[in-house]
């Protein structure tokens, strides 16, 4: 039992460090917001949801919710911090349109958290309790990773890895392993199937960098320059030279446009609909299992 409690720190720890990586990933995107002053093509709809995932996590970390979490508290407790920042930057940027969007979706994403949290407080104890927390938070954890989609479907439609930095793809490999591998020492299903889920995405990335590796940008294949670095992260608004790729946008997008009235306005993604509605079959059957 040491040497698994032991390996249980480490894989945390290591999770925590891959997990800063992403959060401060788009740092790039908001270095250029910041200097043009101007949100510009930026889509801001996926930073309060990130948001909210970590919210959702870090609160599912607590020791009176889940035991043996702390470092899933740490790590989501920090993105929260850094990701209310980058909501800050962007409503301080953003055109009249944009801003009400994004504090619209921010509100929700405030409202959303209030519920949970105050429903596990006072209205669930013991295991229903600790079910609740981490089918909200695992569900957003699945969202938050299937966000690259979009960039993947880009890959292998061009057939160039231009905007699929390989550091990036290979720290959410990387990062969703660490806590798949750390779900699986402390048995609990809540972290290891949405991180297994984001392993499986991270190792798909790098297998597609692995076949497209020498071709890094064609000339004939040019997206608008103004998007290419939020590209980095697939939080791209479609323009009007560059319509929406119906075969992949983000599942940030997706689940967001079923569960939320900010999102009417999106374009339906009939590939990515059905990625998730699969693997939210296959997560919620599972834990059908466990907890019958």
């Amino acid at each position: 039992m040491g040497a698994i409690s032991i390996l249980h720190t480490v894989f945390g720890i290591f999770g925590d460090a891959t997990g800063l990586f992403l959060f401060l990933a788009p740092t790039i995107t908001f270095k250029r917001i910041v200097n043009n002053k101007s949100t510009q093509q930026f889509s801001g709809i996926p930073y309060p949801m990130t948001l909210l995932n970590c919210l959702l996590s870090a609160w599912y970390g607590l020791p009176f919710i889940s035991q043996n979490n702390t470092l899933v508290t740490v790590i989501n407790g920090t993105g929260a911090v850094i990701e209310s920042v980058y909501v800050l930057i962007f409503i301080l940027y953003a055109p009249k349109k944009e801003k009400a969007k994004v504090l619209g979706l921010l509100t929700f994403v405030l409202a959303a958290f209030s519920t949970v949290a105050l429903v596990s407080v006072f209205a669930l104890h013991g295991k229903t309790r600790r079910y609740f927390c981490g089918f909200a938070a695992a569900i957003f954890s699945v969202i938050m990773y299937g966000s690259p989609l979009s960039i993947m479907t880009t890959v292998i439609r061009t057939k160039s890895v231009e905007f699929m930095p390989f550091f990036l793809s290979l720290f959410v490999f990387l990062c969703g392993t660490s806590w798949f591998v750390f779900g699986l020492l402390g048995n609990d299903p809540f972290v290891y199937v949405c991180n297994g889920f984001g392993s499986v995405l991270g190792a798909l990335q790098l297998v597609l960098y692995a076949i497209y590796r020498k071709n890094k940008g064609q000339k004939d294949e040019k997206l608008p320059s103004e998007n290419e670095t939020a590209l980095e992260m697939g939080f791209v608004k479609p323009t009007a030279d560059q319509p929406p790729d119906n075969n992949g946008r983000s599942l940030f997008l997706v689940l967001g446009a079923n569960s939320c009235n900010v999102f009417k306005n999106l374009c339906p993604c009939d590939l990515a609909v059905k990625f998730a509605i699969i693997k939210f079959g296959h997560f919620l059957l599972y834990h059908q299992l466990v907890m019958s």
